[in-house]
């Protein structure tokens, strides 16, 4: 069993937390006899190639990504209301990603969800995770949810993070070759396609790039519905993609690595840049435009300081732990693209995942309900692709 898959299913787990406040409170105590910081070292996972999991471990920390995607409250709809008819539950309003406090973050779980379904297919859960997939995700639930993005006040609803989220998500679905992935995947793919217009009807109408360090970041949004153009081959989508970030990006130089992080932020400005301008150029020219944007990481004693969270119960404050988690999917990417000039930078994203990796332990629901799917992704961009 690889090293990779294991630490995804590691971190998976520890991701999204609680029912309710009241209820998550006896979770945590529940799933705190079973899962403790030292049955996780990331040291370990990270120095060692192989790392033995036994089904028995894995099925016990399956029970928080199935718990997080029922989880109604707390909620944050972030909806615009256009009367009174539009006061409903969550539930009512979103069937399919009413859970984890919002509607991108239930998106994060029921990617998680498809993740460890995928890697470790003969859970004594496995069942379960199904059931709860296929409930989410079924034709009626997502029709659903289509109709509440054409609502009339809802046109830019979880523009541009949420709909990056959704395309990985549609992404991982059109990858899994079973007969559910399949289904799961044809289910979704009518919102995806949705996404994908809405997209390619905003992007020659964004004037410039929104350089931002939370959820409306585009070079964030770029990236992941890249990864979902190339997948699914959608040449068209890729062209746009590609036209629009060289518009936004080729002539950038001298990226202010020096403000960052700003307090609230879980995404490096900077690095999300780079990370879609990697994607998108090819060797010479990536090189060329690094030279201009950040020769400092060629450096081989490049350093960066990760972010700190001061109140783990504060949920923007906790935004940093993202932003540690981030920067290092960016680092591990650059460097298993281009070893030869940036396979220094692997320490460095080991770093930051050190950091951070020990409190989605315990967390408290503010950072618990997200911050898993991102170092999950990240410990996934770990991996040299071959």
């Amino acid at each position: 069993m690889k090293r990779s898959l294991i630490v995804l299913l590691l971190i998976l787990l520890i991701g999204c937390k609680g029912e309710d406040r009241n209820k998550a409170e006896e979770k945590g105590k529940i799933n705190a006899d079973s899962i403790t910081k030292s049955d996780i070292s990331l040291d370990d996972l990270i120095n060692e190639e192989i790392v033995e999991l036994n089904l028995e471990q894995a099925n016990k920390l399956a029970a928080l990504p199935l718990d997080c995607v029922n989880t109604v409250y707390p909620n944050k709809l972030g909806q615009t209301l256009g009367s009174e008819k539009d006061l409903k539950s969550p539930k009512e309003l979103h069937p399919a990603f009413y859970g984890c406090f919002d509607w991108h973050s239930s998106v994060h779980a029921h990617w998680s969800l498809v993740k460890l379904l995928k890697h470790f297919p003969k859970l004594d859960r496995a069942k379960e995770i199904k059931e709860a997939l296929e409930t989410s995700l079924s034709k009626e639930n997502i029709q659903a949810e289509i109709a509440y993005f054409k609502g009339e006040h809802n046109q830019d609803y979880e523009r541009t993070y949420g709909w990056a989220w959704l395309l990985k998500l549609s992404e991982e679905l059109y990858a899994w070759d079973t007969d559910m992935g399949a289904e799961l995947s044809a289910n979704i793919k009518p919102l995806a396609d949705l996404i994908v217009q809405r997209t390619t009807e905003f992007l020659p109408k964004l004037n410039y790039p929104i350089r931002v360090g939370e959820h409306t970041n585009t070079a964030f949004a770029l990236s992941f519905a890249y990864d979902y153009a190339v997948a699914t081959k959608n040449a068209e989508f890729r062209s746009l993609i590609e036209e629009r970030a060289r518009d936004f990006y080729l002539k950038d130089k001298a990226c202010p690595m020096a403000w960052e992080p700003s307090g609230f932020d879980f995404l490096s400005p900077c690095l999300e840049e780079l990370d879609l301008m990697r994607k998108i150029l090819p060797k010479a020219a990536f090189s060329l435009w690094m030279d201009n944007f950040m020769p400092q990481l060629k450096k081989s004693d490049f350093t960066l300081i990760p972010g700190e969270v001061s109140d783990r119960k504060d949920g923007k404050l906790v935004h940093l732990d993202g932003l540690n988690f981030s920067r290092a999917w960016v680092f591990y990417g650059l460097a298993n693209q281009y070893p030869e000039d940036y396979s220094h930078l692997r320490k460095l994203a080991d770093q930051h995942m050190q950091h951070s990796f020990p409190n989605l332990v315990g967390d408290s629901y503010e950072g618990g309900h997200w911050l898993g799917s991102f170092a999950l992704y990240s410990l996934q961009e770990s991996k040299a692709k071959k």
